[in-house]
């Protein structure tokens, strides 16, 4: 939009596909054209935008259990879903796994589950088929969904020939031909995000855990306090709900073969659970208002943490970097952040061609056993590292920005080139091996 930024290894190598982002590239063009880009909208109107298409979902939710079952049955459902610190905390980022569990929700509104009058085929695969198109791995819910609608369906031909493959072709087409225009040529990425994360496993470049972990930890961390009425649910809910108790069982299963493991890679399977968590409240009785203020207070507290104040130092320091769009001084100033490899946003919560380097993280696709990449070089030596690259003065980055940690280690370079601390900024309450609790603000004298 601006002729400028920053383009990461994965569109290097065709892993991300361009439909996704185009959505917020239109809301950039748009402010833009109606002069209105400023960098506060920038930062804000994708989160909005977001944040509505998360309470139409909830919406959805509501309406579509209102109609499986009754009005309180769906008033419980919501406010499960409501309370959930998990979803406060994941719904307004403009994240892959955020939008694929909203078009997960759209198009469950259109499964045609036995019982349901609002079932449409088309419909629901022309919203799973979306959500593929955002993130590949949407497919994993889906599987265990879509063949038990197969092999309930009378007609399976006319599934197969009048839904499944014009919604995939028209979709799977309209995804390429945005991808050949941004790319330059015909790129499949959907399969190339198969080959990377399933076939070669090379994810685990970014960590793995053990193979049980979304059953130990990832799961019932999301659902926080709301995995008694989840379990409770789980027994009381009528046969014909077991196919989304399958769901979740086989999405965390598949997820859990992947040795790299995130707390978000599960987040599409949180509806299918706020739907039991809510059964469970609405048959509690006596207990339903003393377990829904449960619910709310328990779920606010890590709800507000997280998002106010836990990791908010890597949003928090842009304002310092972007302060420097508006001086005279900006064409001298190159920021460099000495931390681990996308730690905070880049030009989008800067807005001006500031020169700006990171620390980089990238996969080595070559089969290199050997290989390290840079953000692990350097802290492997970060004094060693800091003097070797910048053996000249003249190559000196006009500010460095860095978790506190990593202070007292290079010291002895800050006073001799000449640094001094400009600002501190809170970031976490738990610091971790190279994440400090406050991100420090260097700048040459």
């Amino acid at each position: 939009i601006n002729n400028y930024g920053y383009l990461t290894w994965e569109w290097a190598n065709g892993l991300r596909g361009y439909s996704y982002p185009l959505i917020f590239a239109s809301i950039y063009k748009a402010l833009q054209l109606l002069a209105k880009d400023n960098v506060q909208l920038l930062i804000w109107v994708p989160r909005l935008a977001q944040a509505v298409l998360a309470a139409f979902a909830d919406v959805k939710l509501y309406s579509l259990v209102q109609h499986l079952e009754n009005a309180e049955t769906a008033k419980c459902v919501y406010f499960c879903q409501l309370c959930s610190w998990f979803t406060w905390y994941s719904c307004t980022r403009t994240l892959t796994n955020t939008m694929e569990t909203l078009l997960t929700i759209f198009a469950l509104s259109y499964y045609p589950i036995k019982g349901s009058k609002m079932g449409s085929s088309c419909k629901y695969l022309a919203l799973i088929a979306l959500a593929i198109v955002v993130r590949p791995t949407a497919i994993i819910p889906w599987i265990p969904l879509v063949v038990s609608h197969f092999l309930q369906e009378q007609r399976k031909a006319d599934l197969i020939l009048h839904n499944c493959i014009p919604v995939g072709l028209v979709t799977v087409g309209t995804s390429l031909i945005i991808d050949r225009v941004f790319f330059g040529k015909w790129v499949l990425v959907q399969l190339n995000f198969l080959k990377f994360n399933v076939l070669q496993n090379l994810g685990t470049f970014y960590g793995s855990h053990p193979w049980h972990w979304y059953f130990t930890q990832g799961l019932p961390v999301i659902l926080g306090t709301h995995l008694p009425f989840f379990i409770h649910g789980c027994v009381l809910a009528p046969k014909r709900y077991r196919i989304f108790l399958m769901t979740v069982i086989w999405t965390v299963l598949v997820y859990s073969m992947l040795s790299h493991k995130e707390f978000r890679f599960i987040y599409p399977v949180l509806p299918f659970c706020m739907f039991f968590c809510g059964y469970s409240l609405k048959h509690l009785k006596a207990w339903k208002k003393s377990a829904a203020s449960f619910l709310l207070l328990s779920n606010l507290v890590p709800a507000l943490y997280t998002g106010l104040i836990h990791q908010r130092g890597s949003l928090d320091v842009m304002s310092h970097i972007q302060q420097l769009c508006s001086n005279s001084y900006q064409s001298q100033a190159f920021v460099f952040f000495m931390m681990p490899c996308h730690s905070t946003p880049f030009y989008s919560h800067v807005h001006c061609p500031l020169k700006m380097r990171f620390l980089q993280c990238p996969p080595d696709l070559t089969g290199n056993e050997s290989y390290i990449d840079e953000a692990d070089v350097f802290y492997s030596n970060p004094l060693g590292w800091l003097n070797k690259e910048f053996y000249n003065d003249t190559l000196l980055p006009s500010h460095l920005i860095f978790f506190s940690v990593l202070e007292q280690e290079i010291s002895s370079f800050l006073a001799l080139k000449g640094y001094e601390k400009t600002a501190s900024v809170f970031h976490t309450h738990l610091p971790q091996g190279r994440v400090g609790s406050h991100i420090y603000v260097y700048r040459k004298k």
